[in-house]
């Protein structure tokens, strides 16, 4: 992509220094004016086209992570700007005493990936955590109101508000909110017999991501995802798959569960989606499959002002039928593919994880500045991953430091081949340090 705009770096050094007065400003006024919920910001960006983003200084960056799986048809995509400037133009905002084209198109295209049997239905809100928060009010429902209990899995990240909260594995992120959501119960990752000692007649719903991406990126081993399909069908629980994460054509399929070899041909009660459904735009979706599962909430048992919004179901729309018109779902095989080969040949990567556009990638000491050598000697170290991620942002690449000794990939679904051979290039620099 050519770009006429901006530099890749100040023209000389009066540039650079006027150029690093400016974000240090910035980020004085960020300190000054926002929460510090998310720590000081590492960039001030102010613009974006396809897979790149620009500082305050000019200089450019390849996203690979795309707003954390967010930007699915990269920055600032025709299809997705112009539908949002033709709806604004239009109607903005109708709160959910009424109902618009846009909120209906999107729920029915909706319908239509996913195959939905009739009496399926979609709820709106506003993000991936309101949107696991509706599924559990639904799992509180299940059963008559009469089941306490709900299972989620280790390594789970299901969002940071009450309900959505108790649910996430992370004891870090729960225990400064103790007591929290009562109920929830905790079962060892990929454990078979564990699921089946914790499940009964008082469990109301097993909530699972399909590809677990909080955690450094893992799907679940063969057989698992069946086996909670086939249990809470036996106990007559809940199943909710949480694809905030791994929806919207990220793994090269509309949802990672249509996948065959992540899904396993499971069909879910519930599935909640965002992240890529509004391409950056604001959005959730909880999805209830069949008659019986959208009977679980009633007419004024729950609600959002901004759910269903013109703005973003329009984006979300765009979104949808891009993916489809271009064929990205392809593209994404395509390019993941190509893009694992790669890696798996670089020094210092070892297991590559997920799926599509969706990958984790396990550092070892093998590419990492005094690692053992062949006759043995060096310290071995595994590189720190937040360390590799520093450099790489200042050699110019967006990635994410997800977990000790991973990487987290998750770029635009449009990238390109060409876009990622640099960032191939440099990766083995990035790693040693």
């Amino acid at each position: 992509m050519t770009d006429t705009h901006a530099q890749t770096k100040p023209a000389d050094p009066a540039a650079d220094d006027q150029a690093g007065d400016q974000a240090q400003t910035w980020r004085d006024d960020f300190s000054r004016v926002l929460s510090p919920v998310f720590g000081s910001p590492q960039l001030d960006l102010v613009r974006g086209e396809g897979s790149y983003v620009w500082d305050a200084s000019g200089k450019k960056y390849l996203d690979l992570l795309a707003g954390i799986a967010v930007n699915a048809l990269g920055h600032a995509h025709p299809a997705w700007t112009a539908a949002i400037a033709e709806q604004a133009s239009m109607l903005g905002h109708i709160s959910n005493f009424f109902t618009s084209p846009a909120q209906i198109g999107l729920a029915e295209k909706l319908h239509q990936i996913l195959d939905l049997p009739d009496g399926s239905a979609v709820f709106f809100s506003n993000s991936g955590t309101e949107a696991n928060e509706a599924a559990f009010k639904m799992a509180r429902r299940a059963g008559g109101g009469g089941r306490p209990f709900i299972i989620a899995i280790d390594g789970a990240f299901h969002g940071r508000t009450m309900g959505s909260l108790a649910l996430t594995a992370k004891a870090a992120y729960r225990e400064p909110f103790a007591p929290g959501v009562p109920g929830v119960v905790h079962v060892p990752y990929g454990d078979t017999q564990a699921l089946e000692a914790a499940i009964n007649e008082n469990t109301a719903a097993v909530f699972i991501e399909p590809v677990q991406g909080e955690v450094g990126v893992r799907t679940h081993p063969a057989g698992y995802l069946t086996a909670v399909r086939e249990l809470t069908t036996k106990f007559g629980a809940l199943m909710v798959l949480d694809e905030v994460q791994s929806g919207i054509g990220r793994t090269g399929y509309w949802f990672a569960h249509q996948d065959p070899e992540i899904g396993e041909g499971v069909t879910p009660d519930i599935i909640t989606s965002a992240k890529g459904l509004g391409g950056g735009m604001p959005i959730g979706a909880t999805i209830t499959v069949g008659d019986s599962n959208t009977k679980l909430l009633e007419a004024g048992q729950h609600g959002t002002t901004f759910g269903g919004n013109p703005l973003s179901c329009a984006a979300g729309l765009a979104v949808l039928e891009t993916i489809e018109k271009d064929n990205l779902l392809a593209h994404v095989a395509e390019v993941s593919d190509w893009l694992k080969a790669q890696l798996a040949e670089v020094d210092g990567i070892g297991e590559i994880t997920g799926k599509g556009l969706l990958l984790g990638l396990e550092l070892t000491s093998d590419g990492a500045a005094g690692a053992a050598d062949a006759q043995g000697s060096g310290d071995g170290q595994v590189p720190d991953s937040k360390a590799v991620a520093a450099r790489a942002l200042e050699a110019g690449f967006i990635i994410n430091p997800v977990a000790p000794g991973r990487l987290r990939l998750a770029p635009p679904l449009t990238i390109t081949t060409e876009e990622l051979a640099p960032f191939i290039t440099a990766l083995p620099g990035l790693i040693a340090g």
